[in-house]
């Protein structure tokens, strides 16, 4: 088949797009607002963009119910600053949970039961269940093109000024993330758990490091 997305003519019932570009890894994001009260909340746009300095994105599109820019929008420009929390197959419902629309200034991690614990560096807190946590300053919001004026496609960036990795994620020097078992959006309302890998060396003619 071949459709184009903007004519919304592939014959589907839903759209396909989000079940071909899979699996999305989840930016479980926590900010903080000014009075510091703390916002959690998961993002399937989401992914590390560089490395050197360390830059992430997550792209908060459209806006809430009442047309306002969402809650970790608005407090990441206003603070500067937030966190990417793992999202495990363990979390799994409790990242769900914090997806649910909730007023402004209430906790998603507060209604979800989980313990948000102090950063190191950035104001707003991190998950202490979660296994890995990006500290992130902000950078900058950049405005994708939208289809609708009222429903703007922003993406967020930020750099990575600190980790936090479980000490039992480390086998032999390296990170053995299938221990955590991270989860990732596929279509619909279906995701994956990452459970086991394999190892394949780039060719010697390839750019960057083979390992």
């Amino acid at each position: 088949m071949f459709y184009e997305p903007r004519l919304g003519n592939s014959g589907l019932t839903i759209d396909p797009l989000k079940a071909l570009v899979v699996p999305r890894p989840i930016g479980w994001i926590s900010s903080v607002d000014l009075n510091g009260r703390v916002n959690l909340a998961p993002f399937s746009f989401f992914n590390l963009v560089a490395d050197s300095p360390p830059i992430v994105m997550f792209a908060p599109n459209g806006t809430k119910q009442d047309g306002s820019r969402k809650d970790s929008l608005v407090n990441v420009e206003t603070v500067g600053a937030f966190v990417a929390n793992l999202a495990t197959y363990d979390l799994r419902d409790q990242m769900n949970a914090t997806s649910a629309r909730l007023p402004a200034g209430v906790s998603e991690a507060e209604a979800a039961g989980l313990e948000m614990i102090p950063s190191s560096i950035v104001a707003p807190p991190r998950v202490k269940a979660s296994p890995v946590a990006l500290e992130c300053r902000y950078l900058q919001t950049v405005e994708l093109p939208t289809l609708d004026p009222a429903q703007p496609n922003s993406v967020v960036f930020g750099d990575v000024v600190g980790i936090h990795i479980d000490d039992s994620l480390i086998v032999d020097g390296r990170v053995d993330i299938t221990r955590a078992r991270p989860i990732a959006r596929m279509g619909y309302s279906l995701y994956a758990v990452i459970e086991e890998s394999f190892r394949m060396a780039r060719p010697a003619s390839a750019d960057g490091r083979l390992d």
